[in-house]
């Protein structure tokens, strides 16, 4: 019970330690796209730190290294990804519309709001906590098939959004709606398969006798709730809205938000403003 307490207060507080910092470097650039590169970089760092975190002085065991090292690669890969995103822009379209909405107090507001991120923060990396001290040291089935999880979430979501710098990058397409590839399935395909990588934690922690490994299932289920209803999809389609008008509600009306689900019909061509 201790370590547990003590895992999720040391979670909580570096956590809220970076994103500290991620305010720091958003008010000096001006860019706000960086508080999503330091974001999954602070998960990451925290989630393998927390993975790695001793048992009663021991090293850790190889499920440790397995969850340190899953945590990682999810977080190198996304990073990265939204680190080239956010060089290649003055700001990020959604922070500056909340920005826009405070007013003068936009800086504490922003801060408030990086604090709130980090405090919501917190169940996806105790997952991580619980599913890496899971007291069986003995790898099973379950850890293999949550490697898949995690491996088929990163590849989704690293297909998608290949997809979607290529759509973009192609000059005949300039004003249209991505409806190619996984996007003909899904609206944000890429935040179907980034939520689907979370589920490797509860398949991991989830054993009889292992009443913390309940808590892993907090990582999906936030982490749904904060894509589709707060600051993933709410935001970015109002944005969409705003720059594609009644081509992208088209586009809404046929394609399924989140879950990949064939389209009501097929396009004849792209949607263009």
């Amino acid at each position: 019970m201790a370590m547990f307490l003590w895992g999720l207060a040391a979670i909580a507080v570096s956590l809220a330690v970076l994103m500290a910092c991620a305010w720091v470097v958003q008010q000096r650039t001006g860019n706000s796209g960086w508080v999503d590169t330091i974001w999954t970089f602070s998960v990451g760092l925290t989630g393998a730190g927390a993975a790695l975190w001793p048992v009663a002085g021991g090293a850790p065991n190889a499920r440790q290294w397995l969850v340190a090292a899953l945590v990682a690669l999810w977080s190198f890969r996304l990073g990265i990804h939204i680190a080239i995103r956010t060089a290649g822009i003055t700001d990020d379209p959604r922070y500056a519309a909340f920005a826009a909405d405070w007013g003068l107090k936009a800086p504490w507001r922003m801060f408030l709001f990086l604090q709130n991120q980090a405090l919501g923060s917190v169940p996806l990396v105790f997952a991580i906590f619980v599913a890496a001290h899971l007291p069986d040291p003995a790898l099973r089935i379950q850890d293999f098939l949550g490697v898949a999880i995690l491996l088929t979430g990163i590849l989704g979501e690293g297909l998608a959004d290949a997809q979607l710098r290529r759509f973009r990058h192609d000059p005949s397409n300039k004003g249209k709606v991505c409806d190619v590839g996984l996007w003909r399935w899904s609206r944000h395909p890429n935040y179907f398969f980034e939520w689907f990588s979370w589920l490797a934690y509860p398949v991991i922690a989830l054993s009889v006798g292992y009443p913390w490994g309940w808590a892993s299932l907090l990582a999906p289920i936030f982490m749904y709730w904060i894509l589709v209803h707060v600051t993933g999809i709410p935001p970015l389609e109002a944005q969409m809205l705003r720059s594609r008008g009644e081509r992208y509600r088209a586009y809404q009306s046929r394609t399924s938000a989140f879950f990949p689900l064939p389209p009501k019909q097929q396009p004849t061509e792209g949607v263009a403003t």
